[in-house]
């Protein structure tokens, strides 16, 4: 495994004690242990870990809710380990982009399996999330696009190779992509529509 800095929150030094163990025979050369939730967000930005690692023990539905906030904030891979949950728990864990959700599994020998796990995870939906970003953005683009082929046209009395062919020149010679020019018209026809 890559050398990951990790980041532990944990109010058991006992418990933090055997997470860091298990982090360390897993190869994480440096380890870094809150035993505070508060102004956690801010504290993870400062510190910067490669991935972030909550034991709650037996936590309270608030404090839940406050990690699956931090989960959903913070974009890094997230392991949490809980003594006991329930259905809906669980299923807010995995919604809010928790990558390891731990019920009553907290063993030192388990740990680098289970952080190795969650990197892979969070590494997967990270990549299937720019996947879908990059698809709704040229789905955006493929729209607007055609928006401005159809005011080219219209203004143009031209057809819609054409208008394609126009706005296609016009983003080589401005050193644009075809869809900033298309924003550029469907823009200036609002304003003047």
């Amino acid at each position: 495994m890559e050398q990951l800095k990790a980041l532990i929150v944990d109010e058991s030094p006992i418990r933090a004690a055997i997470i860091e163990e298990g982090l360390r025979e897993a190869g994480f050369s440096e380890v870094v242990r809150l035993d505070t939730t508060v102004r956690l967000i801010a504290r993870i930005g400062e510190i910067d870990p490669d991935i972030v690692v909550i034991d709650l023990a037996n936590p309270q539905r608030d404090t839940l809710e406050q990690m699956f906030l931090v989960s959903r904030l913070v974009k890094r891979p997230i392991t949490m380990f809980v003594d006991q949950s329930d259905a809906d728990q669980t299923r807010a864990a995995i919604e809010a982009g928790v990558s390891a959700y731990v019920v009553d599994g907290l063993r030192r020998d388990r740990v680098k399996n289970i952080v190795e796990m969650c990197v892979t995870r969070f590494r997967a939906y990270a990549r299937l999330e720019g996947e879908l970003s990059q698809a709704r953005n040229a789905l955006e683009d493929r729209k607007t696009i055609d928006r401005a082929k159809a005011i080219v046209m219209k203004a143009r009395g031209i057809g819609e190779e054409e208008a394609y062919a126009l706005l296609r020149s016009t983003a080589m010679n401005k050193k644009k992509r075809i869809a900033e020019i298309a924003r550029s018209i469907v823009t200036a026809s609002e304003l003047l529509g």
